[in-house]
């Protein structure tokens, strides 16, 4: 784990693009992710001998709403708990930027759910479901 080095930075277009894709995740455009980079209210990399190898964001208006994304980390890194790092990070700015009164949500894929369980998210379901527009 010594190798292994937080950095609370947005990442660049070009780290954001390559680490969703290298995770499996959905690509997003250039234009997409300079548009909504600048937006982060928050934003975690993990970085291998100084190389992004791991994210994660907060998005969100700031007082209301906030949402955790691009939960990501590259399969050759995987299994080192650096899924557990990332949402302590975010668990912390959650716990100390953020209003209790806020709705603080994220999408589980898969067995994801189990890591986010452990940082106090709960299943919605059956009171409320994810939804999402797919174009």
């Amino acid at each position: 784990m010594s190798d292994y080095q937080l950095l609370h930075e947005i990442p660049s277009i070009e780290v954001y693009r390559a680490l969703r894709i290298g995770a499996g995740l959905s690509a997003k455009s250039e234009a997409a992710a300079a548009a909504g980079l600048p937006n982060s209210c928050f934003a975690v990399q993990v970085l291998f001998e100084g190389a992004p190898v791991g994210m994660g964001r907060v998005i969100g208006d700031g007082g209301c709403f906030y949402q955790v994304v691009d939960i990501a980390v590259l399969p050759a890194h995987q299994g080192q708990g650096l899924g557990k790092r990332i949402m302590q990070a975010i668990s912390d700015y959650l716990r100390d930027h953020v209003p209790t009164s806020a709705y603080v949500s994220l999408i589980a894929d898969g067995q994801a759910h189990r890591l986010y369980a452990q940082y106090g998210f709960t299943l919605t379901a059956p009171a409320s479901v994810g939804m999402a527009l797919v174009r």
